[in-house]
């Protein structure tokens, strides 16, 4: 059998080494945890390592990123953006498409989304180019020039030190175009993320909102 290194420098089998390698790419997935799920899979019935190969699949082929909004979908326009019954008015901006989720749960909010898939970080090099802050601007734009009525953008980015910096990098950027900038009332703690605050959290902090001045 061929061998190969796994991340621990242990001669293993080279398909074993390649997705341990490939699972520690992922996020949060350090070399132990990597090659803990490894002997999971290589322990799991054929017929349920197939199902998850082929979700993943599913998911690269199938799902993409709605054209208005910037959320995961595997429609276009995303279910929120087609449906009517949404305050058309209203924008939400918030960092990433687990955000929209924690929100929709809370069943606080029923007007539209932007996703940006980010926050300003000098420390982690991402600046406002690597952010989808120019859909949101050309969003407004045409909206502006078809006379719709978005009377209110809600920034709903984290309240850390990214999610501030993102907010008043907004609230500059938005405040000629004549519409009201809100934020999210602090409802939500000092350094939280949205994705992780509970129901009555978001609902209250939707409720409580205030202009960004």
């Amino acid at each position: 059998m061929t061998s190969n290194f796994g991340t621990d420098g242990l001669p293993t089998a080279l398909p074993v080494a390649r997705l341990v390698d490939e699972l520690h790419k992922l996020p949060g997935i350090g070399s132990k945890n990597a090659q803990r799920l490894t002997y999971h899979l290589i322990r799991m019935p054929e017929r349920e390592a197939r199902s998850l190969a082929e979700a993943i699949l599913a998911v690269k082929e199938q799902v993409g990123f709605c054209d208005q909004c910037q959320n995961i979908t595997d429609q276009n326009p995303c279910a929120i953006c087609a449906n009517p019954n949404r305050d058309q008015g209203t924008i939400c901006v918030v960092e990433e498409p687990l955000d929209v989720l924690a929100v929709e749960r809370s069943g606080a909010y029923k007007g539209l989304y932007q996703v940006l898939h980010g926050a300003i970080s000098p420390m982690s090099g991402i600046g406002p180019e690597e952010l989808k802050v120019g859909d949101l601007l050309n969003r407004l734009k045409a909206d502006a020039a078809d006379q719709d009525q978005i009377h209110e953008i809600i920034l709903a980015t984290n309240s850390n030190l990214e999610g501030e910096a993102t907010a008043m990098y907004l609230h500059r950027l938005l405040a000629p175009l004549e519409i009201r900038v809100t934020r999210l009332a602090r409802g939500l703690s000092t350094g939280s993320e949205l994705e992780y605050a509970d129901e009555v959290t978001i609902s209250r902090a939707f409720e409580g909102r205030q202009d960004f001045v």
